[in-house]
Order: structure tokens, then C-alpha cells, then sequence
């Protein structure tokens, strides 16, 4: 019986488990649940299967005919044979035709039931021609003959279960009437062999009927399996294609910001210009002195609000150009000790006022990297603000360079401050962001100086990672790939940087 309940080693129910139904749920609810217009009743289906069967078939039946009509031809005459060839073929024609008729057309549900009740009655109607030979045929004293047509019609019988074995309705109606037939032919031999043989074929009958029923429970499981995956798969599609257009809609949302972000920002600078310029003729009294000493504080105040602002905007434009993909990088060989030793002698005045040592790490030996050193000094000024600002007042910076041992170089930025929360590591570096020090304590920024840096050493293939422990300190780290990292044959030309030509730079880049 495990082959009643089980298909390709998929019981009905681990079936019913995997598509979220249990034992006891019917069929008609679980219809229920689908959405009515993507519901495909499974009878559809397994009709759809018996007629394709059928049709492939085709040939088996009449062949079967012509043999048995050959053979019980030997004791009865072609002549009393040879009508109900014709009968039971074209039988077969029809039912034949029919399903051919079928798959001409989309069927509603109701003609869906009512080509159940006709491929029923085709099936019976054949059925019916083919025990006709139990009684027509059936010899008056010898038994060998007899047999033989019991076991071509129960051969018949065994085949009709092979096509029609999903499809109940249709089986009953064609294999019932034949094991009936062959029953009744056999008891009415009074016979205790032929008696003994019709009551088996009614048990096998009944058995087999029990089979074709779990297997037609198998296969409506299965099938509702793959009707309920392919809704899925169409519902994940879909929501697929929603995202794509969202993610789409996105980006020209975001492309739109950055442009309007970076006019804006050119909009911006050219009457700021003006006002720092006359704030600081003001604050230096460059025309005389001023009536009232308040007015030069005032200037002073103006002059140091406006260089804030403009701070500002210079990082918001940086942020969209990049963002934008119009920030390009003039590459050249550069001594990062340039732009390490520019931060700190640029910012070491504003370390002083906190109490904040600023101290070198520098690896010996450090190789060159090919790269745009106004871009390479920004990325250093932004981690070496940020790590002051957020440093307690004595603490201690560490700006940092080595080798890696892929053969990369790293550029870092080490302090002992209160660290970021593990939670906030990550958005760290996106734009606009800014975490909850900064927001309870009211630290200046607008949140893009890692974003900046970030976007900085994308652009030039690398990477920043953000290595931070609560209440003991950060390190940021930033990575030029290897590919950047002049050694080898390259090594030689860093001694006549100072006198190179433009090819010789072009070439330096090539094999960068």
C-alpha cells in the first residue's frame, strides 16, 4: 500500500507539510484559500492527463480488438466477429475524437463538468462493447477459449487502470462495467473454478479501485503543490519587478538630489564669498577704524559663521559629486607622509585647545601609492576632525601608516574616545548620518565626513573599515589596493618625481 500514498518518495504528508496544510484540512478549503482567480481546479488537470494518455495510446486498443477478433474468429466465423470489431472501434474512435474536441478550445468550469460526465459515459459505452465477447464468443464446452477471453478482457481491464488510473470517475465507469461483466460470465458457468475466479476478479476490482483512489489523492496533492508554487513563484516575480521599479525610482531620486544638491551648493558659494570677504575687511578695519569696537566683534563672528557654512557647503558639494559620479581624481605618485603630516600640522592648533596629543605611526620603508593627493589630504583632515571632536579633552590621537601583507597600504586614524556602539558602526558611514554622541551632546557636523571618505577611497578602489569598542576608542582605517602601491620596477622612478614628464607620469599610471 506505500505505493498508493507515495509518489517519487513524496508522501502525502510530507506533501500536505511543505505546502502549509494539515491532515485534516479538505481539499475544498484549502481551494478556498488560494486567490479565486488564480485557483486551477484539480479535476482540470487530471482530466487534461487522462485525455493526453488517451491520445497517446491511441493505437493499443484497436490492436487489442483485431487480435482477440482473429483469435475468437477460429470457432466462431469472421462474420459474427467482425461487428463488433467494427463497434468497439469505433468506439474507440469517438472517444478518440472527443479528446481531440477538447483541447480545441479554453474550457469554463462548468464545460469542465460536463466533459466529465461525457469522457464517463464514452468510457462506460466502450466498456460495455468489450465484455460483449464474454457472451457472444464465449464457447459452448471448451474451456481453454473461455479462459482466453476472460484473460484478454481482464488484459483490456489492466490496461484501461494504466490510463485512467488519476481520473476516477472515468475509471469506474470503464473498468467497473467490464469486471461486472466478466463476473457474471463466470458464475453463470456454475462452474466452482470460473465461480471461484469471478469472486477474485470483484476483489481485485475493489482493491484496485482503493489503489487508484489514493494514487488520484496523491497526484490532486501534487498538482495543487505545483498550482500553489507557481502562484508563489508569479507573486515573488512580481514583487521582484515592484522592487526593480522602486529601486529604479530610487536611484533617479536620488541622482535628481545630488544635482540639486551640487547647483545649489555653486549657487550658494558666491554670495558667501562676498560675505566673508567684506566680514573680514570689517574685522581687520582694512578702511579705518570702526566707532564702535562691538561691530568688529560682530564682523568676526559673521566671518568665523560664514567659513563654517561654507565648510559646509564645500562637503555637501564634495557628497553629491561624488554620489553623482562626477568627482574625478588626478593620479599622480604621492608620499603619504604629505598629506598625514599636512593634517596634522593644520589641525594641531585645534588639538592644543582640547588637551589632545597628536602622534605619528609611520611604518619604514613605506612605498608610494598612485593617487590624487588634494583628495588623499581631504580624507585625512575629515578622520582627523572627526577624531578630535569627539575626543575628551587629553586624550590622544594616532595617525597611522603601514604595509599589509597582501601588499596593500593602510592609512589610519586611532583615538581613545568614547568609541561608536556597534549598533551605529555601520550607518557610520553613510551620509547625513550621525550618531547618538553626537546628537545628545550638540557636536557641530552635518554627518559626511566619513561618507566623503568613504566615497573618496571608492573612487580609488579602496575601502574604509571601522574598528571600534565602546568607551576605549576608535580606529578607522582606510586601504589603497595593491594595484596602487608602486613597488618593483616602479620603485625606480620615485627618486626623479621631481623632474618627471608628463609621460613619464602617464606611464607611472599605466602600470599602477
Amino acid at each position: 500500500m506505500s505505493t498508493a500514498t507515495e509518489v517519487n518518495g513524496i508522501t502525502r504528508d510530507s506533501l500536505f507539510s511543505d505546502i502549509g496544510l494539515s491532515k485534516g484540512m479538505k481539499q475544498g478549503q484549502f481551494e478556498e484559500s488560494l486567490p479565486a482567480e488564480d485557483t486551477i481546479p484539480w479535476q482540470r488537470d487530471l482530466l487534461e492527463q487522462f485525455l493526453r494518455n488517451q491520445l497517446k495510446l491511441a493505437p493499443t486498443m484497436p490492436l487489442i480488438a483485431l487480435v482477440l477478433s482473429l483469435t475468437a474468429s477460429m470457432w466462431c466465423g469472421f462474420a459474427t466477429v467482425s461487428p463488433w470489431l467494427f463497434g468497439v472501434t469505433g468506439c474507440n474512435l469517438i472517444q478518440l475524437y472527443l479528446c481531440k474536441l477538447y483541447f480545441k478550445a479554453d474550457r469554463s468550469r462548468d464545460e469542465q463538468r460536463e466533459w466529465i460526465g461525457i469522457m464517463a459515459a464514452s468510457e462506460l459505452m466502450q466498456g460495455m462493447f468489450w465484455v460483449l465477447p464474454l457472451f457472444l464468443f464465449w464457447p459452448g464446452s471448451n474451456s481453454q477459449q473461455g479462459t482466453f477471453l476472460v484473460a484478454a478482457i481482464m488484459a483490456v481491464n489492466a490496461l484501461r487502470f494504466l490510463i485512467v488510473s488519476n481520473f476516477m470517475p472515468v475509471l469506474v465507469a470503464g473498468t467497473g462495467i467490464m469486471t461486472i461483466g466478466v463476473a457474471l460470465r463466470c458464475i453463470a458457468e456454475f462452474d466452482v473454478v470460473y465461480a471461484s475466479l469471478g469472486s477474485m476478479l470483484i476483489t481485485l476490482e475493489v482493491f484496485f479501485l482503493f489503489v487508484a483512489r489514493q494514487l488520484q489523492e496523491t497526484a490532486r496533492d501534487m498538482l495543487i503543490y505545483r498550482n500553489q508554487k507557481d502562484l508563489l513563484i508569479r507573486e515573488l516575480r512580481q514583487a521582484k519587478d515592484s522592487a526593480e521599479q522602486e529601486r529604479n525610482k530610487a536611484e533617479k531620486a536620488n541622482a535628481a538630489k545630488s544635482t540639486f544638491l551640487a547647483n545649489m551648493s555653486h549657487e550658494l558659494r558666491t554670495p558667501l564669498n562676498a560675505i566673508l570677504g567684506f566680514s573680514e575687511i570689517l574685522q581687520r578695519e582694512l578702511f579705518g577704524p570702526l566707532a564702535n569696537t562691538a561691530y568688529k566683534d560682530y564682523a568676526g563672528d559673521i566671518n568665523n559663521s560664514g567659513r563654517y557654512l561654507l565648510g559646509l557647503i564645500n562637503d555637501i558639494l564634495d557628497i553629491s559629486r561624488i554620489e553623482a559620479g562626477r568627482r574625478e581624481i588626478a593620479e599622480e605618485p604621492l608620499n603619504l607622509m604629505e598629506p598625514i603630516e599636512h593634517a596634522q600640522h593644520l589641525l594641531d592648533i585645534h588639538a592644543m585647545e582640547k588637551g589632545i596629543s597628536v602622534s605619528l605611526d609611520i611604518a619604514d620603508g613605506l612605498p608610494k601609492v598612485v593617487a590624487d593627493e588634494r583628495a588623499v589630504r581631504q580624507v585625512m583632515i575629515n578622520l582627523l576632525t572627526n577624531a578630535i571632536k569627539f575626543t575628551h579633552k587629553g586624550g590622544k590621537v594616532i595617525l597611522g601608516a603601514s604595509r599589509l601583507p597582501d601588499g596593500s597600504v593602510q592609512i589610519s586614524v586611532k583615538d581613545n574616545g568614547p568609541g561608536i556602539p556597534a549598533e551605529e558602526v555601520k550607518q557610520a558611514l553613510s551620509a547625513f548620518t550621525r550618531g547618538r554622541l553626537a546628537t545628545t551632546k550638540a557636536i557641530d557636523g552635518a554627518g559626511l565626513g566619513l561618507s566623503i571618505v568613504k566615497g573618496i577611497m571608492r573612487l580609488h578602489g579602496g575601502s574604509v573599515d571601522i574598528d571600534s569598542t565602546l568607551g576605549e576608542g576608535t580606529n578607522v582605517m582606510c586601504n589603497f589596493p595593491a594595484r596602487r602601491v608602486l613597488s618593483g620596477p616602479r620603485i625606480a622612478l620615485q627618486g626623479e618625481l621631481a623632474r618627471e614628464s608628463e609621460t613619464q607620469r602617464r606611464l607611472i599610471k599605466l602600470t599602477a
